[in-house]
């Protein structure tokens, strides 16, 4: 068995090199610490290889060919269009090259050292690192010490028993990205944010698409106004929507593949399934890295716990990001990871984000940022709202994107900007005009009071701003 290389000191460790850690990685060696980043698998993590942006792009590939196809009701006429899955995927791929290359590019120009391979804690201030590139092609050990570690190993997709994954019929949310041809039928387990966005993409390509949802909702946790646009949305696109409903397994009769399931009625299901797609959430990656050596305690999900500065219980070593709970989202990540490095670096930075934002890529888009209305009203808080629909928005009309609203909530006595919730085109990118009201102690009123551009889609922050006061100039206000 090799022996363990001398040790490499550093003043700060990271653990991942996903949007949390290449972003703790970065802003450390600005601040000038000796710092280096350990990554397993490539550099950008999940989100830039597996996940945000490929999902993105094909996503957004996969509207316009949807576009594409209705061209004649714009006066277009065009042929029938067709898919090259190969080419698509050529295309996902150079995007994705191209943004790992600038990070790594980045990291370099930083000053911080990337090691390839598997960390794990041996000590509060030691860890080895396995990389399967030693002599003969075997592992080469290398021991490490460090000052301070920051751990962003984020999180992974949840297993089903009865669907194991081949990588060819049944995938998880990183498998289906790089399916290279348009399957007649596709099954979803799980009717949250991936299964749906991944969804949309082969049923605006031509798949037959089912989803089947355990809960008597998609998209559990998300306001039902915006959920029952979208599901409009699905079923005019000819989707199939099973919610209170539970996959069964696989089942194969000549030569095809069906997926069993099982309605809480009893209501008994076969669902032809040319792939399937199991994306029923993820859990955290903090086992099998010598937490326990290092002191570090975990929940009882396996998040670690962290505090304001996003520091575990064991003070030097701090956690970001999906492997220390929710929200899972990437550019929470990042913020906690610029957070964990300035502190680490001895600055008095502290995380203390009021308006988290979240986007939903579906089609239509969703995108919430701090309360919701039910989340408002589940608290006890009370709220006035301010609606305003897309179909009485100029810009939306005149890009034929007229389907969903936005959903302004201020707090009853002071006017405070609370939340939104928006479903339609953009929905994500209106976010951050309202994350930067909530942020700086806007009121709806100062919304409704800032001259927005017209014909944009942000004139309808303006419009829901005052229809909170029911002063919309462009809908009845109730």
């Amino acid at each position: 068995m090799p022996q363990p290389t001398s040790p490499q000191r550093f003043d700060l460790v990271v653990i991942g090199a996903g949007p949390g850690g290449y972003v703790a990685a970065i802003r450390a060696g600005q601040l000038g610490l000796k710092t280096a980043v350990i990554e397993r698998d490539r550099v950008g993590g999940v989100c830039l290889n597996y996940g945000c942006i490929p999902s993105k792009s094909l996503i957004h590939a996969s509207g316009l060919f949807e576009k594409i196809q209705h061209a004649d009701a714009y006066g277009f006429l065009v042929g029938a269009p067709k898919v090259d899955g190969k080419k698509l995927q050529e295309w996902k791929s150079g995007i994705v090259k191209r943004l790992t290359t600038g990070v790594g590019f980045l990291l370099a120009k930083n000053g911080v050292t990337v090691i390839a391979g598997t960390a794990t804690f041996t000590g509060k201030n030691t860890m080895s690192v396995k990389a399967a590139d030693g002599p003969s092609g075997g592992v080469k050990t290398d021991t490490i010490e460090f000052g301070k570690a920051i751990i962003a190993t984020g999180a992974r997709p949840v297993a089903l028993p009865t669907f194991p994954v081949d990588g060819k019929v049944v995938m998880t949310s990183k498998e289906v990205l790089d399916v290279d041809r348009v399957p007649e039928s596709l099954v979803v387990i799980g009717g949250g944010v991936i299964g749906l966005e991944m969804g949309l993409v082969f049923l605006k390509l031509g798949s037959k698409l089912t989803v089947v949802e355990l809960t008597d909702a998609l998209l559990p946790g998300v306001d039902p106004d915006a959920v029952k646009v979208l599901e409009k949305s699905l079923a005019k696109r000819g989707a199939t929507i099973l919610k209170s409903t539970k996959a069964g397994g696989l089942v194969t009769e000549k030569g095809k593949t069906f997926v069993t399931a099982t309605g809480v009625d009893g209501t008994a299901h076969k669902l032809a399934a040319d792939v399937v797609l199991v994306a029923v959430g993820f859990k955290p990656n903090s086992n099998d890295m010598g937490l326990e050596a290092a002191g570090v305690k975990t929940d009882a999900r396996g998040s670690i716990t962290v505090d304001e500065h996003r520091r575990t219980n064991v003070p030097h070593i701090y956690a970001i990001g999906d492997v220390a709970g929710l929200p899972w989202l990437a550019h929470k990540a990042s913020k906690e990871g610029i957070v964990a490095a300035e502190h680490a670096s001895g600055k008095p930075t502290a995380y203390d984000v009021k308006a988290m934002p979240a986007g939903i890529f579906t089609d239509p888009e969703i995108g919430t940022v701090g309360l919701q209305e039910h989340e408002a009203k589940a608290k006890g808080i009370a709220v006035r709202v301010g609606k305003f629909p897309f179909t009485a928005l100029g810009k939306a009309l005149a890009i034929s994107q007229s389907d969903g609203f936005v959903k302004l909530i201020a707090d009853e006595k002071t006017d405070l900007l609370l939340g939104a919730t928006i479903v339609g085109y953009g929905a994500a990118d209106l976010t951050a005009e309202v994350a930067l009201g909530i942020e700086m102690g806007a009121t709806a009123e100062d919304i409704g009071l800032t001259v927005h551009a017209h014909p944009t889609m942000p004139e309808s922050l303006m419009e829901a701003a005052e229809a909170v006061h029911k002063h919309a100039i462009h809908i009845l206000n109730a």
